[in-house]
């Protein structure tokens, strides 16, 4: 795809990169950003070639400080702008996308910076990587997510020490609290994120869909509800050809031989 300002959106071999393309300002996110962010997200669903997405930054600097705050208050009204936000919800579109969401993360990786690889199924950070929500420090909360993401995906009192005192914290100490998968060195993270998309895109994308579904549905389920929404999924699976010839072939290979009697 071509044609967007403040992203660039690469396909090759079954991935998709989208790189955050505003290093002057440490790739923060305005409005044409999230519009851009938002069609190439879209476009990356529909196409059958895209296995899995990875995100990532341009410059050395930063893979985004954040939303780009030269804009607040610039709207027409704020009613307008929550309608514009509405009618293009991105993180929303984010946390229902059915395929695999990878983010590299270098240099800082704060406030919508952040928010947006919450909403990834896998964080890989570099050495350099600070990860934060410094919102509170500017009188304001953080609004793309993560009052509700962090949360789900470090333990409680961590996510509200982040939140209360926006401060960030290095790449080993969000590896040690579960907000990365993975730390890696700089040279590296373009080449270890691609590695761990490539292996998920050999999966079945339908199983992979149906396990991204069960585990973002089911944290806000009742366990019983839980089990239910994972035997539908489970049951439709099987329902298919795919997972039923994988299966067999698998039972298969692994079944135990015995010698004759």
């Amino acid at each position: 795809m071509s044609g967007f300002r403040t992203i660039v959106y690469e396909k090759r071999e079954g991935l998709a990169w989208v790189t955050l393309n505003r290093p002057e300002v440490l790739n923060a996110i305005n409005l044409q950003m999230r519009d851009e962010l938002w069609e190439a997200v879209h476009a990356a669903r529909q196409d059958p070639e895209v296995a899995v997405l990875l995100f990532r930054g341009a410059g050395e600097r930063a893979f985004s400080a954040g939303a780009d705050i030269s804009e607040f208050g610039t709207a027409p009204s704020y009613v307008e702008a929550r309608r514009a936000r509405q009618q293009r919800d991105l993180w929303g579109f984010l946390e229902t996308f059915p395929k695999p969401l990878v983010a590299a993360i270098h240099g800082y990786a704060l406030g919508a910076g952040l928010e947006l690889p919450l909403f990834c199924d896998i964080r890989i950070a570099a050495e350099d990587a600070r990860l934060g929500l410094p919102e509170v420090n500017l009188g304001y909360i953080p609004s793309a997510g993560g009052t509700q993401t962090l949360p789900r995906t470090v333990p409680r009192a961590i996510a509200a020490q982040m939140v209360l005192t926006g401060e960030a914290i290095a790449a080993r100490e969000a590896l040690r609290w579960g907000l990365v998968h993975r730390v890696v060195p700089r040279e590296r993270l373009y080449e270890e994120a691609e590695r761990v998309a490539r292996a998920l895109a050999e999966r079945p994308a339908e199983a992979l869909s149906c396990a991204k579904r069960a585990v973002r549905r089911g944290l806000d389920l009742p366990i019983e509800e839980g089990l239910r929404l994972e035997a539908r999924l489970a049951g439709r699976l099987l329902r298919g050809r795919e997972a039923r010839e994988r299966l067999a072939t698998w039972l298969e290979g692994r079944a135990p031989r015995f010698p004759a009697p």
